[in-house]
């Protein structure tokens, strides 16, 4: 009998990914209970993809912080979680051991992506493996980072699109108005790509997100409040481009796609399947797509299953 065939990646000197066939074997991580969990998460009619990208966001949709953990049940119930990221000397982000081992095995089997709005230094503080993916996509797309390093042809890309909209300077001195508002704790440029805020949410004056909304809006900029941190960001400067240079590089047959702020809307919505949890700005606004799914559960559980429909949508290649 000829053992079933299935595509594993080779990494190149250029950056780009080739795929080889090799037999499915135990070492790709996958085990029989993994298989058994994912099990018909993936509907049968969903295309079956050879060689994915997966594109998944990190904060949120990945990864939590204790506030954000949202646990239900009593505190004996609770998963098992695994640090995520350390920030000055102490775990700051977490997502759960079963999520960490799932996506472990999801990237022996498929290009993973970390696809995220943070800069380049607060995604080297992510440690979601011992060794990082090899392609990553930082600062809302600004950088599309490969080994770790700032890839300059597509940094050149960029710089383009950016020249189209209103330079950062002039949002910057919009969002200074606010400086020394007890409500606002920070303002900062992120790889002098784009502003965000820090801000307490609660003490935010009623109607302030909207009027800020329509300023950029008017202006070829976008806003998006995740967290305790409002994010005015160039239009043009967007996940989905990023991604489909990936695509491009490694010859993958089509995009699985993760993420739940108002950012992520453009990656989901072009991806081949996608899924987003429920909670977070996407769900506050009840965004769907024909291809997306919603997790049943909430906060870092919610993060969990998100791993689970993605590797049951990379397993089915295996039929």
């Amino acid at each position: 009998m000829t053992a079933a065939v299935t595509s594993t990646r080779q990494p190149s000197s250029d950056g780009a990914v080739r795929w080889s066939a090799l037999p499915p074997a135990s070492s790709h991580g996958v085990t029989d209970a993994m298989r058994e969990r994912v099990a018909g998460l993936a509907p049968e009619a969903a295309p079956v993809l050879e060689r994915a990208a997966v594109a998944c966001d990190l904060d949120r949709t990945l990864v939590y912080s204790a506030a954000a953990l949202g646990l239900p049940g009593a505190d004996h119930e609770a998963p098992p979680l695994v640090v995520a990221e350390v920030y000055q000397g102490a775990p700051l982000s977490y997502w759960t051991r079963d999520a960490q081992r799932m996506l472990a095995a999801l990237a022996q089997r498929a290009v993973l992506v970390p696809t995220t709005t943070r800069t380049r230094a607060q995604y080297a503080r992510i440690r979601l493996f011992d060794a990082p993916p090899r392609y990553a996509i930082t600062t809302n797309g600004a950088h599309l980072l490969v080994d770790g390093e700032p890839c300059p042809r597509w940094a050149d890309r960029v710089a383009g699109v950016l020249t189209g909209a209103l330079p950062l300077a002039d949002v910057l001195a919009h969002l200074a108005q606010w400086e020394g508002e007890p409500w606002l704790r920070s303002l900062r440029s992120a790889d002098d790509a784009f502003a965000y805020l820090v801000v307490e949410r609660a003490a935010l004056p009623d109607g302030w997100v909207a009027e800020l909304d329509a300023w950029c809006g008017a202006r070829g900029w976008v806003v998006s409040v995740q967290g305790r941190k409002v994010y005015a960001v160039p239009a043009g400067l967007t996940k989905s481009a990023a991604v489909a240079e990936v695509v491009a590089r490694t010859g993958a047959d089509g995009v699985l796609a993760a993420g739940d702020s108002l950012l992520d809307a453009g990656l989901l919505a072009d991806a081949t399947r996608a899924v987003r949890p429920a909670h977070g700005e996407l769900h506050d606004v009840g965004w769907t797509a024909p291809h997306l799914r919603v997790t049943d559960r909430a906060g870092v559980l919610g993060g969990q299953e998100i791993v689970e429909r993605l590797l049951a949508d990379v397993l089915r290649a295996d039929g």
